[in-house]
C-alpha cells in the first residue's frame, strides 16, 4: 500500500544538485512535475534523458536532485516526496527498500568502474593504483558510506595500497571538482565522470578497478503521486533510448 507524504520536507541537503528540465509552451497549472532523485554520475545523461521525456510528455517537467546516493537514500528515509530514484549501488538502494520508500523490484540499468584522475597533464607523473599511497600526494576520494567510496576502499584494500586522502567527498563530481580546480593532485572517480570532464583531466586506468564494478538501479518510489509517469521514466532509462544514451557516456550494461 502507498503511504501518503504528510507535511513538507525542509530543503534538500546542500550536496544536491538540482536540476530542472526547461518545460514546454504549458502554464505551471497544467504541467505536472516528476522529480527524480538520482546518483551525481548520472547528472549529464539524465538530464539529457529528461528533455527527451518532456518533449514526448509536453506537459510534464521533470525535475532532478542530483547528490551522493546515501544522501539521496537518508533524505527519503526521512520522508522527502520523490517519484523515482537511482542509485549508483545495489546496496543504497536497499536502504530505500528498507525504509519502505521503494517497494517494487528495482531494475538494473548501468555499471561504472573507477579510474584514477589527475590534473592534465599528470604533474605528478601517476601510473598506477601504487602510486596514490606516495607520501604527500593530495589524494581525494569518495566518503566511504557512498558508492564511489565504497568502491575505492574495495580496490584499495584488495590491492593492498593504503591510502590517506586529504579529503573524503560526498559525491564523485566533488572529488573530480577538487581535480579540475587544482586542489588536488590526483582523485578516484568513475570513468564516466572522468570522460565528461574532458581535456580538464587526465585519465590514468587502473587494472584493479574491474574488481568493484558498481551495478546502478532504479526504480519509481512507492507513495510517488504520479506513479504512472514515474513509471514511464524508468522504462525511458532501461530502455532503447536510455541504453544508448547510457553507452554513449561511458557506462556498461548490467
Amino acid at each position: 500500500m502507498r503511504r501518503g507524504w504528510r507535511g513538507a520536507v525542509g530543503v534538500l541537503g546542500a550536496v544536491a544538485l538540482t536540476v530542472v528540465a526547461a518545460g514546454c509552451g504549458s502554464s505551471d497549472s497544467d504541467t505536472t512535475t516528476v522529480t527524480v532523485f538520482a546518483a551525481a554520475s548520472l547528472s549529464k545523461v539524465f538530464t539529457e534523458l529528461g528533455a527527451e521525456f518532456e518533449a514526448a510528455h509536453p506537459e510534464t517537467k521533470v525535475t532532478f536532485s542530483f547528490a551522493g546516493s546515501s544522501d539521496l537514500a537518508a533524505q527519503l528515509d526521512q520522508g522527502a516526496p520523490a517519484d523515482v530514484f537511482a542509485s549508483a549501488d545495489t546496496a543504497t538502494m536497499d536502504k530505500a527498500v528498507r525504509s519502505g520508500r521503494i517497494t517494487e523490484q528495482p531494475q538494473l540499468f548501468a555499471t561504472n568502474v573507477l579510474t584514477i584522475v589527475t590534473p592534465p597533464g599528470n604533474p605528478k607523473h601517476i601510473a598506477s593504483l601504487a602510486d596514490l599511497s606516495r607520501p604527500g600526494l593530495r589524494l581525494v576520494v569518495c566518503a566511504p558510506q557512498v558508492p564511489c567510496g565504497s568502491a575505492t576502499k574495495k580496490v584499495t584494500t584488495a590491492a593492498k595500497v593504503p591510502t590517506a586522502p586529504v579529503s573524503e567527498e560526498s559525491a564523485v563530481t566533488d572529488v573530480l571538482a577538487k581535480v579540475t580546480s587544482g586542489e588536488a593532485d590526483a582523485g578516484l572517480v568513475y570513468v564516466t565522470d572522468a570522460a565528461g570532464a574532458g581535456d580538464k583531466v587526465e585519465q590514468v586506468a587502473f587494472p584493479e578497478s574491474a574488481d568493484a564494478v558498481n551495478s546502478y538501479p532504479i526504480a519509481a518510489v512507492a507513495d510517488s503521486t504520479h506513479a504512472d509517469l514515474a513509471h514511464q521514466f524508468e522504462s525511458l532509462v532501461t530502455g532503447p533510448q536510455g541504453r544508448a544514451a547510457l553507452s554513449k557516456a561511458g557506462f556498461g550494461t548490467p
